[in-house]
């Protein structure tokens, strides 16, 4: 995609006479409009689905939807669901295939695939051999953090995982990372600084005191920001949260990928 963005006419015809179905049951605005600029320049047709005026409001299951889409002859389905594990059962409904556009907590397995390409696209490396990626914040209830560390750590990156005891899963001691409850800690070792969004329902769920508090323990100030190597990145899947765990403008660091994110998917 990358090369076909690049050209004067952004267009091929790779998918000419193919439908791609956006899926989403939850809301969504980078995820689903990059998924259907994919489709359009590959030429596909495409179609979204709005759950608020289908007849999933009258009571019609999921799988009855999933069929009946199918039987209009789609080619894809690109799905998001707020539970774990929904866009497998849909590739049990249908012929059609199906990629994971993330689902509740679990995967977000595209959005590492973009974060992946962008760091070997920033660094010029294949693999990630010697590097560390910290990621900050709101772990437990992250399916961009579940989906990062298994793509980083298969390429060989050191994973340490950067947040208070209340938003780090239960099981993390088994999983393949570092913990630190510190940011100034482990920031001056960090080669790829990722920053995820505090959701606004963890402060009435009591995860954090309160956010001035969680600002001052893991955002990303100036302080900090001079704290980093000098050859270190940061990174966001966005929607970001300026003044919570971004407190200085992301369009004003040199090393931010943020914006190449984006772009690259």
């Amino acid at each position: 995609m990358v090369e076909v963005n690049r050209r004067p006419v952004p267009k091929v015809p790779a998918l000419r006479g193919r439908t791609v179905v956006s899926l989403f049951f939850e809301d969504s605005t980078r995820t689903r409009l990059s998924f259907e600029t994919a489709a359009k320049r590959l030429s596909a047709d495409t179609m979204t689905f709005s759950v608020s005026t289908s007849s999933v409001n009258k009571g019609e299951s999921l799988r009855d939807t999933v069929e009946t889409i199918t039987d209009m002859g789609v080619d894809a389905f690109v799905v998001r669901h707020k539970s774990a594990g929904i866009p497998w059962q849909i590739s049990e409904w249908t012929t059609a295939a199906v990629v994971n556009a993330g689902d509740g907590w679990h995967q977000h397995p595209t959005q590492a695939l973009v974060d992946c390409f962008t760091v070997r696209e920033a660094r010029g490396c294949e693999r990630f051999d010697g590097l560390t990626l910290t990621i900050v914040g709101d772990i437990k209830h992250s399916r961009v953090a579940r989906s990062n560390i298994a793509a980083f750590s298969m390429l060989g990156a050191k994973i340490v995982l950067v947040a208070p005891p209340t938003l780090l899963p239960p099981d993390v001691a088994h999983w393949p990372v570092a913990v630190s409850h510190s940011l100034d800690e482990v920031i001056s070792r960090t080669d790829i600084l990722y920053m995820l969004r505090l959701q606004s329902e963890r402060m009435a769920q009591g995860h954090v005191p309160n956010l001035r508090e969680y600002s001052e323990r893991f955002g990303l100030d100036a302080r900090r920001l001079a704290m980093l190597p000098s050859d270190a990145v940061v990174m966001h899947p966005g929607p970001m949260n300026r003044g919570v765990e971004m407190l200085i403008d992301p369009s004003a660091l040199p090393n931010s990928l943020i914006h190449r994110q984006v772009a690259n998917g």
